[in-house]
């Protein structure tokens, strides 16, 4: 394969992963019947507490604990607000999202294009001598395996275990979860902590990795938004989530190539608009009578078996406040 074109599917993996990650943590959130809009605020001041505490200590594990420790309190707010205080939880979210987001402007305003430190690349031996594949998904940094771990771990978590299943019952039937003696709402406040705590780690390797330091109109800014649309477009299936992280990551990778290719002159704004145009007719596809249709002249199992890939139906109970 052409070294070129592995460098860049090498990049595109990389770049998805801080997606993957925060949008596998609003699964997890969104799963237990709960929503956390606060996301692109917490991957600002989380970044920004991840890029200034691994500077300040020269140490990165520190700071990634630093930016885990400002997701989880951030989503704490959201949990105290929602549950015991019985608060709307969407007006929550998007009115820390704007104070994070402001704060964190604010106070990176004395690191501004100054370096930081950057966890660099941890081939693993043998794997990443593996033609083609080896280059992309195993010369890469402990954020991105990491990732892949975070997949799989969760995919067998919430459909391979009891917990799991309980897990996915207070996003669904909380009513039903409480009959049979489950600590809904501590369980989800527990999800909530969890989910926040990964989009803090996302900010981390932001900040830590994809683009190392701080700036004053950050990178990831606008990111959060799309980790939630990417949890809807997934299906708020792991598989299917980082699917479609990768996917994003893969169209802007193409949207940047194209705009400097002197031979195309598209629009920059169509450029930019192509991932989220490719997510809402997804969407449309799926939610309408289209798909529907489309899979009527397929033979029945098949039909089951896709509808079964494609669902996209949300938490029955998400956002919904449950008194027990």
């Amino acid at each position: 394969m052409n070294p070129e074109l592995i460098n860049i599917l090498n990049t595109i993996v990389r770049s998805a992963t801080p997606l993957i990650i925060a949008s596998l943590g609003e699964t997890i959130t969104e799963r237990a019947g709960m929503i956390n809009l606060s996301l692109n605020g917490s991957l600002l001041l989380s970044a920004l507490a991840g890029y200034v505490v691994a500077k300040t200590t020269n140490n990165i594990l520190l700071g990634v604990l630093a930016a885990a420790l400002v997701g989880l309190l951030i989503a704490a707010i959201i949990g105290l607000g929602a549950i015991p205080l019985r608060q709307d939880q969407v007006a929550l979210g998007f009115v820390l999202t704007l104070l994070a987001e402001n704060m964190a402007k604010f106070l990176g305003t004395p690191y501004n294009n100054k370096p930081g430190l950057s966890l660099g690349q941890q081939p693993i031996p043998i794997l990443s001598d593996i033609p083609i594949i080896g280059p992309i998904l195993f010369n890469q940094n402990l954020f991105v395996y990491f990732s892949f771990a975070l997949i799989f771990v969760l995919w067998w978590w919430l459909f391979r275990s009891r917990p799991g299943l309980a897990h996915r019952a207070i996003g669904e039937r909380p009513e039903a979860a409480f009959a049979r003696g489950t600590r809904v709402n501590r369980l989800r406040i527990v999800a909530l902590l969890v989910g926040g705590a990964l989009c803090g780690i996302a900010g981390a390797a932001y900040s830590l990795d994809v683009k190392a330091g701080w700036a004053s109109s950050p990178a990831m800014n606008g990111d959060g938004w799309i980790a939630l649309a990417i949890v809807i477009f997934g299906g708020w299936h792991p598989f299917r989530v980082a699917f479609g992280a990768y996917l994003f990551a893969a169209l802007r990778a193409a949207a940047s190539a194209i705009q400097r290719s002197p031979d195309l002159n598209i629009p920059l704004v169509l450029l930019n608009a192509m991932p989220w145009l490719l997510m809402i007719g997804t969407l449309m596809l799926v939610s309408t009578g289209m798909l529907d249709r489309l899979l009527h002249v397929m033979p029945l199992p098949v039909q089951r078996r896709l509808r079964q890939i494609l669902r996209s139906d949300p938490p029955a109970a998400l956002g919904r406040p449950f008194e027990g």
